[in-house]
């Protein structure tokens, strides 16, 4: 076994409710709860404790076994997009349909090569859905490419696991696909799809890069190109494409627009969502800290080194026991692993110093750097797109969000800012950053369907000095 592969079939010893108040612990039992109660409409898999493959170790993480097409050969193709390998997958909510063919549509899962932040390929998996939905739109069928939101950093946690069990439950881990319900809607609307499980999410060989603005951009962009060579798929070179995603995925939405004229420029984007785009990565880690999801800070820290493993020296100096073992332990959960095992943990518990994750990197220009490299909005984003945050949204800044789409009109973006003004619906509980999710996501499905249908938008930048 490689050492990711120990460290994944390894269980902890962590108390999940160790670093919780009372009060908080509260609040977090109350989120997931609402989580899983969400999820079980969509069916739910309880996964059995894992046992050994005939003749190779398997991967199990946290008590799921991870399937073997996750990982990835030793030689890779050389062309970014190309198709590694694929498989039939089936969805977790389907039904037959009166022509014969699955509603909403069949699903094949896919590996294929991209290129990562630091030049090197890397193998990526995801899911491309032919719809049985006929699209009624101009033109050929279209493609939706759907970054997901936070997933976790466990491989269980992938999205094209989630598509076949929208709740997955393991060894102390929680994985619940609630962006299934965006994938369901364009495939209703007879847009094809195709999803990005990101990089080392899901594939065995390395960790996930979270919020890696790069290796996430890339990985949407080369998911186009793979759902191309996809056998039976519908869309053709006169497919208009489109992007979508939320919060991690409205990061990685908002990076790839910006990326590619320069990545992919065989790629035309008739349009891009990007909902609570964490663009500003200082503002965001400030957010996340003591929040219900402060256990991201551990899966971003984890990336940050995966990428740049000179890295590992300063991370090793500036944490403590606790925070070694936070990282470590962060490097296999998901969202609700981390809500319940870190919700309103503060980062002063992890550092040597006493001292936050933010004022640790306000010292070090290193980190400053990291974080520099990471920042949406330096160059222009490519085709229409639409920015939407929550005014109240505490977990990836508002802010910081509507600085975005300042720095894209700058810049000469045709952009449609929306502030979601809703109430403010507690603070640090995730609620705030959630619920633009839902209420907005019709809005959101039906903006980009009409790109994919050829209709005009027109660019509301003139607004930004009286939008909140």
């Amino acid at each position: 076994m490689s050492p990711r592969q120990t460290a994944r079939s390894s269980s902890t010893a962590h108390d999940p409710h160790q670093d919780l108040r009372p009060t908080a612990r509260r609040r977090a039992r109350r989120l997931a709860v609402a989580a899983v109660a969400a999820a079980a409409c969509l069916g739910a898999y309880a996964v059995p404790a894992a046992t050994a493959a005939t003749g190779t170790e398997q991967v199990v993480s946290r008590g799921v076994t991870i399937p073997a097409f996750y990982t990835p050969p030793a030689e890779l193709p050389s062309a970014d997009g190309a198709l590694v390998r694929t498989e039939p997958l089936p969805l977790g909510l389907s039904l037959p349909g009166l022509d014969g063919r699955p509603v909403p549509g069949t699903a094949t899962r896919l590996m294929y090569k991209s290129t990562d932040s630091t030049g090197q390929a890397v193998a990526v998996t995801g899911a491309y859905i032919e719809p049985s939905a006929r699209w009624k739109g101009s033109g050929p069928r279209p493609l939706v490419a759907l970054a997901s939101g936070t997933m976790g950093q466990g491989d269980q946690c992938a999205p094209s696991l989630a598509l076949q069990h929208p709740l997955t439950i393991g060894e102390g881990t929680l994985s619940i696909g609630y962006d299934n319900l965006a994938v369901y809607r364009f495939l209703a609307a007879g847009a094809a799809v195709v999803v990005t499980d990101y990089a080392g999410l899901g594939t065995t060989d390395r960790l996930h890069t979270y919020v890696n603005r790069l290796d996430e951009g890339h990985a949407l962009l080369d998911a186009v190109r793979a759902a191309h060579d996809v056998a039976g798929a519908s869309v053709t070179d006169g497919s208009r494409v489109g992007l979508y995603g939320y919060s991690q995925g409205g990061g990685a939405a908002a990076a790839a627009a910006e990326l590619q004229p320069g990545y992919a420029p065989d790629i035309e984007l008739a349009g891009t969502y990007a909902g609570a785009p964490p663009a500003d990565l200082t503002e965001v880690m400030k957010g996340i800290d003591g929040s219900a999801l402060a256990g991201a800070l551990g899966w971003s820290i984890n990336g940050f080194v995966q990428s740049d493993p000179s890295l590992r020296a300063v991370v090793d100096a500036r944490t403590n026991a606790t925070g070694k073992a936070a990282l470590a332990d962060t490097s296999t959960m998901c969202v609700g692993d981390a809500i319940f095992g870190y919700g309103f943990t503060s980062s002063k518990k992890w550092t040597a110093d006493g001292r936050s994750l933010a004022e640790i990197i306000a010292g070090e220009p290193k980190l400053q750097a990291v974080l520099a490299q990471q920042r949406i909005g330096t160059l222009r984003p490519s085709g229409p797109v639409r920015l939407a945050t929550g005014v109240h949204d505490d977990i990836v800044p508002h802010k910081q969000a509507r600085q975005l789409a300042v720095d894209w009109c700058r810049k000469g973006g045709d952009v449609t800012y929306d502030a979601l003004v809703l109430p403010n619906l507690g603070d640090k509980i995730l609620t705030n950053h959630l619920t633009p999710l839902l209420t907005d996501q019709g809005k959101a499905v039906s903006w980009l369907t009409d790109r994919l249908d050829g209709k005009k938008v027109t660019s509301n930048c003139w607004s930004m000095p009286v939008q909140p």
